[in-house]
């Protein structure tokens, strides 16, 4: 009919997972600032690095595809014993807890056998929730844990045997894997520490 005219429009074009436009309006709590003065330029470069090295790169819970936000994941650190927040390890022992030379060790303030079993049996696994806001700014949120390396998952270990305190005096067999409670959360680290990690793990 004349002077009649289409009403329907065209499907909007579905956004590039890699390719997220819509700067978050702030930097939310818990996020450390990674650079200022940034561009999605930039952002765009660590998503499309992560996605080639291997790592997953995903949406985080709650937000549109469009949102300039991304958890990157998939990415195990071997030896970063150092990097143990001893002080909560300590903090969380009570009596019920299952005893571990690495444990009494560090009771008596001597941290190195607990580093010694994190490089032996754990690996960190470094998951980083990577932003990009609307005042330029590129913000890391860091969700750092120690694992069970592959190796120690394929024994099914659950929970750890008793000890042979003979064996472990002589030093004659290797120090087991920590009681699963314990909390194996990497300590706080420098915007300049996160910023090589995230590289690392984007392999650029």
């Amino acid at each position: 009919m004349a002077g009649v005219t289409s009403s329907t429009s065209s499907p909007a074009r579905p956004v590039n997972p890699l390719r997220p436009s819509q700067p978050l309006p702030l930097k939310p709590a818990g996020y450390l600032g990674l650079a200022s003065y940034s561009s999605l330029g930039r952002f765009w470069t660590y998503l499309d690095a992560a996605r080639r090295n291997g790592r997953d790169v995903g949406l985080v819970r709650g937000d549109p595809e469009a949102t300039c936000r991304r958890r990157i994941s998939g990415y195990l650190l071997d030896g970063a014993g150092l990097l143990i927040d001893a002080e909560k390890v300590g903090s969380s022992l009570d009596e019920g807890l299952e005893p571990h030379p690495a444990l009494i060790a560090l009771l008596g303030g001597d941290s190195s056998l607990l580093r010694e079993t994190l490089n032996l049996h754990y690996a960190l696994r470094l998951n980083f929730v990577l932003a990009f806001t609307r005042h330029r700014d590129l913000i890391l949120r860091p969700e750092f844990k120690f694992v069970l390396k592959p190796v120690e998952k394929d024994h099914a270990l659950g929970d750890v045997q008793p000890l042979d305190w003979n064996a472990i005096e002589t030093a004659s067999a290797p120090l087991p894997p920590l009681p699963k409670d314990v909390p194996l959360n990497a300590r706080r680290l420098g915007r300049d520490e996160l910023r090589f990690l995230l590289e690392r793990a984007c392999g650029l």
